[in-house]
């Protein structure tokens, strides 16, 4: 059987003459073949396939005349027979079956050198089909290995995964079902691939003796594992009321780390200190499919206590709260708020902090809750930062607040914890006394809470959640004097309140004069335009435009800038009533510790 007698589009080869070169090709050891004829083979094969002749070169393949030359050049031929199945063409099905020949064939190192040389630079909308195409064959190749498999199994998976990491994750679990760019399908197809070899593993480490090779081949398939949980695990959306396959997906690589004696304990509580971050994010979400999803969780060790669990989970909390990737940082809250919830409330010791994760997660999900443009986001936040708030005792907590109001510069996040200082300071009055929040050791914390660092200059709009919180803390606690002028607090409190108040009232002062004079000129502005707008419309002249020589404040209409200012106007107003209220409660106070 021979080929066709077109060696390329646009040179001719005589019958005779390709029967020639097939002569002498299996004439030839396969040391001496050149260069030269490998291309040729390559070529001839080529044409078949352009020329939709896919059956007369698989009859050439099978012939067992040609064994030999199949043996020696056929992995020259993957090339265009992967293109061809890719794209689907006329010989599908004589491709494949001349694949799957090849790959009884040809030497397993050669097929294996070729069928990588595919994952190279893979057109970006062919990268899934390629892969499918590519794995059944490449997993009969690998299994041939007599040496080195674990390592060629190694490249193997890498350059797959590297090709796939090129695709876009499907985020929602729409996309996932309709698996546009084949992700799913590919990462699906890899589990069945990585099978035998886990199950070989398995076996070798069930047997007396075990080899350099079998340590490797257990390597590489924790890397493989550890790889895919960063991703697209990390970046898949993952629910365990729903089993997506990237959701099966996690739950074969979850099954497959103990299977190859990879303990989970170990991986994500006593892995080095000093790693990469890529390293960290995988143990990162093999914690959030653990502690989170549950994957696998019915196995996991009981002896670890929920603070220890939190401690070194706190490295990964960290580690994704630190991404400016929406995944990574629902993850990241959600692994929060799962490793709190398992933790006693006023538990968790003033030492922790000391602890680098223990003050760098916090301030990562501040930043969520200042940076964040989602607000289901921020709310999921702003749930965990409550609770970790509860879990702390009175010391701890005290020291959180005291380094959350130096450290925010956002009035939001400061009048939440202002909120909470109160709430503190009622439970010790109502019973559960302590000194962090009725002794002398709050008197810190007042001093931060009542101050205005910028004095005079203050932004009172931009800081007025913050102030008003404060104030109502201030009338709080004067309201409660009785439970104070037993302690060294209130004579101190007295004093702090007194300058407090004094600079707020400067503030106001200053910023209530400066907005009724922007509020003044936006209405002298408004007349001004409204009077030549009167004139240009009994000009008998068209006026298109009218042109103001003022230059605008801002982008903002008129009409916006006029409430604006209004509403700065009547929170000024506010705050100096609830100043007022808070004055005259201190007057009836005083009054009345003088008639006793």
């Amino acid at each position: 059987m021979g080929l066709p007698t077109r060696a390329d589009e646009t040179l001719i080869v005589a019958e005779d003459e390709v029967n020639g070169i097939i002569q002498r090709w299996r004439n030839t050891p396969e040391e001496k073949l050149k260069p030269e004829d490998y291309q040729q083979f390559k070529t001839f094969g080529s044409v078949c396939l352009t020329g939709g002749d896919g059956a007369q070169l698989l009859n050439f393949l099978q012939d067992e005349e040609n064994r030999g030359i199949v043996k020696s050049m056929g992995c020259v031929l993957m090339s265009p027979l992967v293109k061809e199945v890719v794209q689907k063409g006329k010989s599908l099905d004589h491709c494949q079956a001349a694949i799957t020949h090849l790959t009884m064939t040809c030497s397993p190192d050669e097929l294996v050198h070729s069928l990588l040389e595919l994952t190279e630079d893979i057109d970006p909308g062919a990268i899934s089909e390629t892969i499918l195409t590519l794995l059944p064959h490449l997993q009969t190749v690998l299994l041939q290995l007599q040496d080195s498999k674990a390592a060629r199994l190694g490249s193997a998976l890498g350059a797959l995964q590297q090709q796939l990491s090129r695709l876009p994750v499907p985020y929602s679990s729409q996309q996932e079902d309709e698996d546009e760019h084949g992700l799913c399908r590919c990462y699906n197809a890899l589990t069945n691939f990585t099978k035998p070899f886990v199950e070989e593993a398995k076996r070798k480490i069930g047997s007396s003796v075990t080899t350099s090779e079998d340590e490797e081949l257990r390597a590489e398939l924790l890397k493989f594992c550890m790889r895919s949980l960063r991703e697209p695990l990390l970046e898949a959306e993952l629910n365990r009321d729903r089993r997506s396959s990237l959701w099966l997906f996690a739950t074969e690589i979850m099954v497959t780390l103990p299977a190859i004696h990879e303990s989970l304990s170990e991986l994500l509580f006593f892995s080095p200190q000093k790693d990469s971050s890529e390293a960290k994010e995988s143990r990162a979400c093999l914690a959030y499919l653990l502690f989170v999803q549950l994957i696998t969780f019915d196995s996991f060790p009981a002896v670890f206590s929920p603070v220890f669990v939190l401690q070194c989970n706190m490295e990964y909390i960290d580690q994704l709260l630190s991404s400016k990737t929406e995944s990574h940082v629902l993850k990241g809250l959600a692994l929060y708020e799962k490793s709190l919830g398992n933790v006693q409330d006023n538990s968790l010791p003033v030492s922790l902090q000391d602890l680098k994760s223990f003050y760098s997660a916090p301030q990562n999900l501040r930043h969520v809750l200042t940076d964040c443009p989602m607000q289901n986001v921020r709310e999921t936040g702003l749930r965990v930062l409550q609770l970790c708030i509860d879990k702390f005792d009175s010391e701890a907590k005290h020291k959180f607040f005291r380094c959350m109001l130096k450290t925010s510069h956002h009035a939001g996040v400061e009048s939440y914890i202002v909120k909470n200082i109160r709430n503190q300071v009622e439970c010790s009055i109502k019973g559960n006394a302590n000194k962090w929040f009725l002794g002398e050791e709050l008197l810190p914390l007042l001093g931060l809470v009542l101050s205005l660092p910028q004095g005079a200059q203050t932004d009172l709009l931009n800081s007025m959640d913050k102030i008003m919180e404060s104030l109502n803390l201030l009338r709080y606690l004067l309201i409660r004097d009785t439970d104070l002028r037993s302690t060294i607090v209130w004579e101190k409190l007295c004093t702090i309140k007194d300058e407090y108040l004094k600079m707020l009232r400067v503030c106001i002062s200053i910023s209530r004069g400066y907005y009724a004079a922007e509020l003044k000129a936006l209405r002298q502005d408004q007349k001004i335009k409204a009077r030549e707008a009167r004139d240009a419309a009994r000009s008998s002249r068209l006026v298109k435009s009218i042109t103001v020589k003022k230059v605008k404040k801002s982008n903002m209409s008129p009409e916006v800038q006029h409430q604006v200012l209004q509403s700065a106007l009547v929170t000024f107003d506010l705050m100096e009533s609830l100043i007022f209220r808070i004055e005259e409660i201190a007057d009836e106070k005083q009054k009345s510790q003088q008639l006793n």
